[in-house]
């Protein structure tokens, strides 16, 4: 005889297989939601960076433009709530025009979280002189902005010493590069608004290059000079500029050296003639940069150097 009770007990669901069922279900649905949620602030956070990278670029066209002849600049302000960061006018913050300033606040849910500024929290684009469009970072470095309840979530904003700008996930790879002492900063001491000539000694060879520095020089005192000699068969190529965005900017020197394309692989020793002294300001070895600190530095500022040499 078919006993329907017995069939009906077979069949249903008890209260226990019901709770697992529903606790399933329920776990499933919160781990949508914050996923859903996670998702959803990503947009916030790559939309953040390409803000930053956008006023960045911004700020460089103005510099590149000479526009009201000044500098322009982004400070990063990482001590307000929300975080922010501010388009000036000027050659430092401190100094800055504040009538210029354009203030961005950051989403509530989006912080700084690192500022590789060379211990700066700003970043100054060098303005066009003497017909030269130079827009270069000072200092160059990233910024690095995260998600604040998900840490773990970072974009970075790169800002070359060219001045290019540049965001992603993650750290740019140096695989391949060799990395050399290519942009160094001098605090010589003293002005080179009454300097003559430029000389390369290469020891190795040996060979002397000669610059006149004269025609290099604008009408308001800055120096800007780039060129190339072939010696061992390479070309040995530099440019070396005064610092515009330097509050005493005939008081400084920078120098830049690529190696990377088989290039500027010759020791050599710059000096300044300067009232007709050598004046010894850099002295370039022949091996691979190491580290900005290390006892073993690609370059060491010269003896007529009287203040810091800082590599970039």
């Amino acid at each position: 005889m078919f006993n329907y009770l017995h069939f009906h007990k077979e069949k249903g669901f008890t209260a226990v297989e019901f709770i697992v069922v529903l606790a399933i279900l329920i776990i499933l649905f919160g781990t949508s939601v914050a996923f859903y949620i996670s998702l959803s602030k990503k947009p916030d956070l790559d939309g953040t960076a390409q803000e930053i990278a956008s006023v960045l670029r911004y700020a460089r066209s103005k510099a590149l433009a000479s526009e009201e002849l000044s500098q322009y600049g982004v400070y990063f302000d990482n001590t307000t709530s929300p975080h922010q960061y501010v388009l000036f006018e000027g050659y430092n913050y401190s100094e800055r025009d504040p009538s210029f300033d354009k203030i961005h606040t950051f989403p509530k849910k989006i912080e700084i979280y690192e500022i590789n500024l060379d211990g700066e929290k700003e970043v100054v684009f060098n303005r066009m002189y003497y017909n030269k469009s130079l827009g270069e970072a000072i200092p160059p470095g990233n910024i690095r902005v995260r998600i604040i309840d998900e840490p773990a979530r970072i974009s970075s904003v790169y800002i070359e010493p060219s001045g290019k700008i540049n965001f992603g996930e993650s750290l740019p790879t140096l695989t391949g590069l060799i990395r050399d002492s290519r942009h160094v900063h001098f605090d010589l001491g003293w002005i080179i608004q009454n300097a003559t000539s430029l000389k390369f000694y290469f020891p190795t060879v040996p060979q002397t290059e000669t610059v006149d520095m004269t025609p290099y020089f604008d009408f308001e005192g800055d120096f800007y000079w780039t060129g190339k000699f072939s010696v061992g068969g390479t070309d040995q190529i530099f440019k070396i500029h005064n610092i515009t965005s330097d509050p005493f900017p005939l008081n400084n020197l920078c120098i830049h050296r690529d190696r990377n394309n088989g290039e500027n692989n010759q020791e050599v020793i710059i000096y300044i003639v300067d009232e007709g002294e050598d004046k010894e300001i850099a002295h370039y070895f022949n091996d691979v940069y190491i580290e900005p600190n290390s006892s073993d530095p690609a370059v060491v500022k010269g003896s007529s150097v009287l203040g810091s040499m800082q590599i970039q």
